[in-house]
C-alpha cells in the first residue's frame, strides 16, 4: 500500500513539473490561474490519500460504506479545508477587485493633468514624429523586404507585432524575426535569428538590420530558448503583461517584459510595476523597477492598458452607479490609438468623447508608454472616425482608406494628419483634416505639398494670420529654374545663390514663366525643411 502510494505521489510530483515547464505560469497570489491550479490539487491529494479507505469498502454493505467514510484519513480532511478555504480566499479577492465596491480607486489608477494645446504641441510644418504609417502597413513593407533576401526568406518570417519606438527622437516601427517552422528552428537554434526589420513610418521605407551574433531567445524558439518560458522560469513570481521587440539607442535588441500586479482587491486594476529587459543573444535578463526603467525603453505601458486605465478613470471618477445611470461627466477614449514622439518617449495618442456617441470629440488625451504620464487637452472638435471619413470622401473615387489620424498643431490650430492607402496597403497620400471644421480638408502625395494645400485653405476660410505669421521676405538671385511634372501638376523649382529651393505650382502663378536664371527676385515665401521652401509671391527686380 505504502509503494503504491510513493508512485502515485512521485507520478504526481512528474505531472505537476511537466505542467509547469509546458505552461510556466507565474506563481503569485495576483494570478487568478495559481488559486485553481492549489483547488484542483489539494482535491487531488485529499482524493489520493482517501483511495485505500474506500477501496477497502468495496463489496460490503452501505452501512459499513458509512463507516469507512467517517474513517478518512486526517490528511485527507485537512487538504478537503484546504481546498475550500481556497475557494473562499478566491471569491473575497474577486469581490474585494469589484467596480461595485472600488469605483474610485480604479478612477485613481490613472492621474491626469489637464494642460494647453498650443503650449505643449509644438507648431508643426512637417510631419517628423509622428508614426503615420499603422501596424498593417509596416507588415507589408517589412515582409516584401525580407521576401526580396532569398537566404532569409527561406528560414525566417517577420513576426507580425511590430513596436513603436523613438531613436533619438524619431519615429520606426521594428519587428524581429521568426522561425518558420519547428524544424527550421531545429537547424539554425545554434546561430539564432540573424537580424531584424527597421520600418521608417514617416517615408515608408523598410530595412533588414543584420546582427553580427544571431537573437537565440525570441518568442518563436522553442524549449528553454523560448523567450516567455526563459524569462518567467528566471523570475517565476513576475506577472508578465507582454513581450515588445526593442532597439537601444545603439540599435542592440532586446525585449522589453513588463510586469504587473494587482492594486485593487487581489486580482484587479492590473497595472504596470517594472519590466525584465532580456538581451535575446546571450539570455541575461535584468529586472527594473518602474522608476528605474532605461529611458530608452518605450514600450512598458501598451496603447490598450493605458486606454483601458483612462477608461476607468473617465467613467467610474464619478462612482460606479452614476457610470450606469446619471453618466454625469462620463467620458471614454476612442476605441483606437496614434502615436507620437516627444523628446525620446513615445506617447499614444487617442481622442476623448462623452458616452452618448455624438460623433464628437471633447478633447483629447495623451499618454506617455514609458511613465504612463497622462495629458488632457480640451479640444472640442469631430471625433477620428469622421475625420477619416471627410479624409477619404475627398478621393472617394479611388477607394482609399485612411489610416487612424494623430494630432499637430497648424499655426495654433489642432489638425488631424494621416495617410490614405490603396487596397495593397501603400501609402498613396497624406490629408490634412481641421479638427473644429472637419469640411476643411487637403490631400497632396507628398508631406511639404499637404501642408502647403491646407494652410492655402485655412487662408481662404478667413484664417489669413496663419500665412502672415510665418510669411518671409528675401531678396535672392536666381542661378538655376526646374519645371518637375508631379501628381500635382507642374511644380517649378528656383534655385538662388545661397542653394535654397524655392518652389511654386506652375497653375498657380502662370507669371512664373516670366523668370530666367540671373534674375533678381524679391519674394515673400514660407519656410520649409532641408532648404526647400514654399513661394507665396516675387517681384523681378
Amino acid at each position: 500500500m505504502w509503494l503504491k502510494k510513493i508512485i502515485a505521489a512521485i507520478a504526481l510530483l512528474c505531472f505537476g513539473a511537466l505542467g509547469y515547464y509546458a505552461l510556466h505560469p507565474a506563481v503569485n497570489i495576483h494570478q487568478q490561474g495559481i488559486w485553481l491550479l492549489l483547488f484542483l490539487l489539494f482535491l487531488l491529494i485529499a482524493l489520493l490519500s482517501a483511495i485505500g479507505k474506500l477501496a477497502g469498502g468495496k463489496g460490503q454493505s452501505r452501512v459499513i460504506v458509512i463507516q469507512h467514510l467517517r474513517e478518512i484519513p486526517l490528511v485527507s480532511r485537512i487538504f478537503v479545508i484546504l481546498a475550500v478555504t481556497t475557494a473562499v480566499l478566491f471569491l473575497i479577492g474577486e469581490l474585494a477587485g469589484a467596480t461595485l465596491f472600488r469605483s474610485r480607486s480604479y478612477a485613481s489608477l490613472l492621474p491626469v493633468e489637464e494642460r494647453v494645446f498650443e503650449e505643449d504641441i509644438a507648431e508643426s510644418d512637417r510631419v517628423t514624429d509622428i508614426a503615420l504609417m499603422d501596424t498593417e502597413s509596416a507588415r507589408i513593407f517589412g515582409s516584401r523586404k525580407i521576401g526580396s533576401l532569398s537566404d532569409v526568406v527561406s528560414q525566417y518570417e517577420v513576426e507580425p507585432d511590430y513596436t513603436q519606438i523613438a531613436i533619438q527622437g524619431k519615429p520606426w516601427k521594428v519587428s524581429g524575426l521568426k522561425y518558420a517552422s519547428f524544424f527550421k528552428w531545429w537547424n539554425n537554434r545554434k546561430n539564432g535569428i540573424p537580424g531584424y526589420v527597421k520600418v521608417d513610418p514617416t517615408n515608408s521605407e523598410a530595412q533588414y538590420v543584420k546582427l553580427d551574433q544571431g537573437m537565440r531567445y525570441v518568442p518563436s524558439g522553442y524549449f528553454n530558448y523560448n523567450l516567455q518560458r526563459h524569462v518567467q522560469l528566471k523570475y517565476p513570481t513576475k506577472i508578465f503583461d507582454s513581450y515588445h521587440f526593442e532597439l537601444d539607442d545603439e540599435g542592440n535588441p532586446y525585449y522589453i517584459c513588463p510586469t504587473k500586479t494587482a492594486r485593487i482587491g487581489l486580482f484587479d486594476g492590473m497595472d504596470i510595476n517594472g519590466a525584465v529587459i532580456c538581451d535575446p543573444i546571450s539570455g541575461d535578463c535584468q529586472y527594473y523597477d518602474r522608476k528605474d526603467i532605461p529611458s530608452w525603453a518605450d514600450s512598458v505601458y501598451s496603447g490598450n492598458l493605458l486606454t483601458q486605465k483612462y477608461n476607468w478613470h473617465g467613467m467610474l471618477l464619478g462612482g460606479y452607479f452614476n457610470s450606469i445611470f446619471e453618466q454625469k461627466g462620463c467620458k471614454q477614449a476612442t476605441d483606437d490609438f496614434g502615436y507620437k514622439i516627444i523628446l525620446d518617449d513615445v506617447w499614444i495618442y487617442t481622442g476623448v468623447t462623452s458616452v452618448n456617441g455624438d460623433k464628437s470629440n471633447i478633447g483629447f488625451i495623451m499618454m506617455n508608454q514609458r511613465t504612463s504620464e497622462a495629458r488632457f487637452y480640451r479640444v472640442s472638435g469631430a471625433e477620428e472616425h469622421s475625420a477619416m471619413a471627410a479624409a477619404e470622401g475627398e478621393v472617394q473615387e479611388k477607394g482609399y482608406r485612411a489610416s487612424f489620424p494623430s494630432l499637430i498643431n497648424v499655426a495654433g490650430i489642432p489638425t488631424y494628419v494621416m495617410v490614405l492607402k490603396d487596397s495593397g496597403g501603400l501609402v498613396k497620400l497624406y490629408a490634412m483634416v481641421n479638427v473644429e471644421q472637419y469640411n476643411i480638408v487637403a490631400t497632396a502625395t507628398t508631406q511639404s505639398k499637404v501642408f502647403e494645400n491646407y494652410l492655402k485653405l485655412l487662408k481662404s476660410q478667413g484664417n489669413t494670420e496663419i500665412d502672415e505669421s510665418k510669411q518671409k521676405q528675401e531678396t535672392i538671385t536666381v542661378t538655376d529654374i526646374q519645371y518637375i511634372d508631379t501628381d500635382d501638376g507642374v511644380i517649378v523649382y528656383l534655385k538662388d545663390n545661397a542653394h535654397q529651393v524655392y518652389k511654386q505650382a506652375f497653375k498657380e502663378n502662370e507669371s512664373l514663366i516670366k523668370i530666367t536664371a540671373g534674375d533678381q527676385l524679391r519674394i515673400t515665401y514660407l519656410e520649409g525643411v532641408d532648404g526647400i521652401h514654399t513661394l507665396l509671391e516675387f517681384t523681378i527686380i
